[in-house]
């Protein structure tokens, strides 16, 4: 309502109204050209968010908020940035800054009986400070819990008590980037050394250091004094403007408000201002300051330690500077409970509480299911067969601990009395033998059955066998033809380079030859050629590698 309030006056007067701490996104919606945030929008870092539930596939988030406007207004934005890599929000938890301890337990219990373990925190410090060491005292600080800090906390770090830190190892935080520069040194040098002139009997490690939001205010102001004399708007003058009696002698001093002569120029100077200040580059696109690094970080210890980065041109990464080189990512993170393995970000709350597995009591196939029980006492002594193993096997392979029992069903009832027992809450679960149904299916589920589910057909087999002539051809292959033909053509080019120059019979045209080569070497399978060979090698070859019998055509010709 104040922000509001002094935009209103700033349009009415022409005077640019500088805000350094404002984070609000909702201040957005306001079409102010006399309003400028020099500080970073709060829906900034939801990107940021997204990328770490993202990196580590938490598949839900609950997000922890003030009751007020400033919780609120980040909260349409983070769910946008959640939905995008496909992370749901079933549940959002606004606690009042004015809520009591009594408050603020009952409603941690109410998210520990949940099954969602990823929490994000956006709330004022001194508000977080109540929030984690009240949920350090009921347990939910340990194993298996990840807690995720928005910049309005992690940016005042520094200033949180020691004792609240202690409370809040492991969590996980993201914080506006601050380069380090020449003059940033400088300027917490002379921060410290004015500091001690103040307080001379504080000792120099508990000289606090400047947050961000003091490097904004800086840069804002240093911004201004470039902007006025750049502008040459030195001698601010006021004009009057028409106010009526009745106004002049109203309690609203606001009607006795001029306007500025040189509000305007002023205005267009300071938006189009761009340096490096202390936090950073200034500058300023509709009015308000970019954000372009985030550092994230992790509470470990009295401090916090550096685990990456995150930009929205190069996602997280390691180091600060953006090249190929810069490992994705993060680095190793120190989880609540001091566990370096990531929490799986969701846990099956069962508050001792046993799942009742009902086990039919029947005489016949003991292999499946079978109940030893103790002939004096009649206790269950020990429950077997394959059903049991089954399900055992699958309870093992569950990524969270479920605890459950056997309880032997009455011998006396059916298996559609058994399988009713769930629907009236007797049993949690029945694994046995058991037919599926659909008139069981009416009032519990079944799993899937042993054998492999799936459709079958039945259709008409066709007769394989084939009555073609030519099938004799079928074991012969492409690549047997092939080598075939190849072979044919070899043999031709032999009996061609060894017969033409002493065989009249090869000679002629080359359409001739080429014939009579082909013609003889694929005869030589079938009969007896006619065509005499005068060349000894020629024949020895044949009658090798073709198996031709020569001898009866030499004596022939």
């Amino acid at each position: 309502m104040q922000a509001n309030f002094i935009i209103n006056i700033g349009d009415k007067a022409e005077v640019p109204i500088i805000s350094f701490s404002a984070t609000r996104p909702s201040l957005t919606s306001h079409r102010s050209s006399f309003f400028f945030r020099a500080a970073q929008n709060d829906s900034s870092q939801v990107k940021a968010i997204g990328a770490i539930v993202k990196t580590f596939k938490w598949r839900q988030v609950v997000p922890i908020y003030s009751d007020n406007e400033f919780g609120e207004g980040i909260i349409p934005y983070l769910i946008d940035a959640l939905q995008e890599v496909d992370t749901d929000v079933p549940y959002q938890s606004k606690i009042s800054p004015s809520a009591k301890d009594k408050q603020i337990i009952d409603e941690l219990n109410n998210l520990m009986k949940m099954p969602t373990r990823v929490f994000v925190v956006h709330m004022a410090p001194h508000h977080a400070s109540r929030l984690f060491t009240m949920a350090k005292e009921i347990g939910m600080m340990k194993r298996g819990y990840v807690w995720i800090i928005t910049d309005a906390i992690a940016n005042l770090l520094d200033l949180i008590h020691p004792s609240v830190l202690k409370a809040m190892q492991g969590v996980v935080g993201i914080k506006t980037y601050v380069p380090r520069s020449k003059g940033l040194d400088s300027f917490k040098h002379d921060w410290r050394k004015r500091f001690m002139s103040y307080y001379p009997r504080r000792k120099e490690e508990d000289i606090p250091e400047v947050d961000v939001f003091g490097l904004w205010g800086y840069d804002a102001a240093w911004a201004l004094a470039i902007a006025v004399e750049k502008a040459g708007t030195d001698n601010l003058r006021y004009s009057s403007t028409n106010i009526t009696a009745s106004k002049i002698n109203s309690t609203n001093y606001l009607y006795t408000l001029g306007v500025n002569q040189n509000g305007q120029k002023l205005r267009d100077t300071f938006s189009n201002l761009k340096f490096r200040g202390l936090a950073g580059e200034f500058s300023l696109i509709n009015g308000q300051l970019q954000s372009s690094l985030f550092e994230i970080v992790n509470v470990n210890g009295n401090g916090r330690r550096n685990v990456g980065f995150w930009s929205a041109e190069s996602g997280l990464r390691r180091k600060v500077e953006d090249s190929e080189r810069s490992a994705k990512g993060l680095r190793s993170i120190i989880w609540p409970g001091e566990r370096i393995v990531t929490p799986k970000g969701w846990e099956i709350p069962t508050n001792g509480k046993k799942l009742r597995i009902g086990v039919p009591v029947k005489d016949g196939f003991k292999e499946f299911v079978s109940v030893i029980r103790d002939p004096k006492t009649n206790a269950t002594i020990d429950v077997g067969g394959y059903c049991i193993d089954v399900f055992k096997a699958v309870i093992a392979t569950l990524p969270y601990k479920v605890d459950y029992e056997f309880v032997p069903a009455n011998p006396d009832f059916t298996y559609n009395e058994i399988t009713y027992q769930v629907f009236l809450h007797k049993f949690d679960a029945v694994v046995g033998d058991i037919t599926i149904r659909a008139n069981r299916s009416s009032y519990l589920d079944y799993t899937l059955p042993f054998t492999e589910s799936g459709v079958a057909m039945v259709v008409p087999m066709k007769n394989s066998k084939n009555t073609n002539a030519w099938v004799f051809l079928k074991p012969l292959t492409l690549n047997l033809w092939i080598i075939t033909a190849f072979f044919f053509v070899f043999v031709a080019l032999v009996i061609w380079i060894l017969e033409h120059r002493v065989n009249e019979q090869f000679r002629g045209s080359a359409l001739d030859q080429l014939c009579t080569s082909l013609w003889y070497s694929f005869s030589t399978m079938v009969f007896a050629h006619r065509i005499s060979n005068r060349f000894a090698f020629s024949s020895s070859y044949l009658k090798k590698n073709l198996g031709g019998d020569r001898k009866r055509d030499n004596e022939k010709h």
